[in-house]
This record gives C-alpha cells, structure tokens and sequence, in this order.
C-alpha cells in the first residue's frame, strides 16, 4: 500500500541521512556489500512496508543493495537482540521503533541494554496510528464508542503488532484516559491484527494509518480518530483525542540503529 507523500520525504530525508553518512566514509567504499535492515514484525506490518520502501531508496543512491530482513516477535526484541549481537560492522542495521523504548522499560532480562548497545543512525519515518473499529458496532464516533465500551466492560477487544508496540500502549492509555476495559490481544504485527479486525475477531485497533487506510476508504473499517494532532489527510471524517480526549498526540516512530561501537579497518565512520 503506498504511504502518503509526506510520509515518503520522512523517509527519503532518512535515506539522504544515511547517504551522507557513506559520503564520508567514501574513502572507505562503504558499503561495498549488501546490508541487512533488521525489522522486529511480519511482513505487511506498517514498519516492513516503510522498511523496504526506505531498502529500495537507500539502494538506488547508494548503488549496493539493503535488503530487509522480518525477525518477528516478542514486541521486536528478537529482532534488537539479534542486532545487539551481530558483527559490529556496519552491514547489520536495526529498525528500531517506539517499542524499543517501552520494552526497555517495562521488560527484565533482555539479554542487551538498548541505551548502551545500539548507536542511532537517523529518524526516517513517523506515522499517525488510527482508532477504527468493525463496521458491526455501529459507532460512528469516539463518544459513541466510550459509551459502547462503557456499558460492555471486558467485552470487546483490541488487537495490536505485540506487548509493548505502540499500538498497545495507545491502546491502554485510551483505557485509562476513557474509563474502559478493552481487552488486549496481541500478534506478531499489524497485517495479522487487521485480518482478525476485518474477520470480526477483535473489534477494534489502535492502528498505523499506512495499514488501514484503505480498508477504511473501502468502507471495510470505520474510523473514529487520530493520534496525532495533525489529522491523517485520508481521515477526513475522523475526529482526533486532542479534542475527544484532551489526550497527547502519539505517533508511530521509526529510526535506523546500528550496532555501538560499529567500525572497521574499512569503514570507520559508519
């Protein structure tokens, strides 16, 4: 699914991050062989799609090809902890999002310390996360659809890319903020959450626009708000928490890491 044009120059302003960073260690011909974008969800996951499409830029300026790698699971910390332990060379790089943040906190025994063993490379992509809900409960706003939840505690369902992502956080800060008890229910990223939010399986979703959009623009999911302030330009009918809620805006974030201490005879600079 194409992302919006202003989510497009998030990444190609990464993309151009990166190339300088090679620009400089030109000397030192890198890369002067394929590298690997390590990602912490499946595929169709609102991060793989902005992953491969930051890939393809950073190959076609870079003239050596990035491929992304899918290493789902426990909230991206198998992805982070195999990026922690791999060759400190440069050719091993980690997409890390919000979720590093919030494992790092709330998660013991992770077998690396985020702070101490990555280095960030550049910020390349931000994206508004959407409330939609299955069509079948017939909520039209985010008002009607605390007052829904209200009167059903424990009742209806809320899927997630996995503990700790943003989306559950979103999730559980709207149970807070909104008095409810939406019931969590984790996967291994997005693509799955939605295909069980399009089934009727879960009721609702504190989605990346990127993977939803067009299943809201088919009529297939309704959308109720935004996360951020700045409404997604596709949810025009959306309202946004800022107003319903008096909530802070929250956003998808993804940045480039890089193993600490990442350097060689051939590349120092990176």
């Amino acid at each position: 699914m194409p992302l919006p044009r202003r989510r497009l120059l998030h990444l190609a302003a990464g993309a151009a991050a990166l190339a300088a960073l090679a620009h400089r260690a030109a000397a030192e011909t890198y890369p002067a062989r394929p590298v690997r974008i390590i990602i912490g969800f499946g595929p169709g996951a609102s991060g793989d799609i902005a992953a491969r499409v930051l890939a393809q830029a950073l190959t076609r300026i870079l003239g050596q090809q990035f491929v992304v790698e899918n290493r789902s699971g426990a909230g991206s910390n198998i992805a982070s902890n195999f990026v922690a332990h791999a060759p400190k060379d440069g050719y091993t790089l980690l997409q890390g999002t919000v979720a590093n943040t919030i494992n790092s906190v709330i998660t013991p025994n992770l077998g690396f310390d985020f702070v101490k063993d990555f280095a960030p490379i550049s910020l390349f992509a931000t994206l508004p996360n959407i409330l939609v809900v299955h069509p079948s409960l017939g909520v039209r706003t985010v008002e009607e659809f605390i007052k829904l939840a209200r009167a059903k505690p424990g009742q209806l369902s809320y899927g997630s890319a996995g503990v700790g992502g943003t989306s559950h956080f979103t999730g559980e800060l709207f149970n807070v903020m909104a008095g409810t008890n939406l019931v969590h229910v984790p996967y291994p990223g997005t693509a799955q959450a939605a295909t069980d939010l399009l089934g009727g399986r879960v009721q609702v979703m504190f989605s990346p626009a990127s993977t939803v959009l067009q299943f809201v623009a088919d009529g297939k999911l309704v959308a109720l708000a935004s996360t951020t302030l700045n409404r997604a330009s596709v949810a025009t009918t959306s309202g946004d928490f800022a107003a319903s809620l008096d909530a802070a805006a929250r956003r998808s974030m993804m940045s480039l890491f890089v193993p600490a201490g990442a350097s060689s005879p051939n590349h120092p600079e990176v």
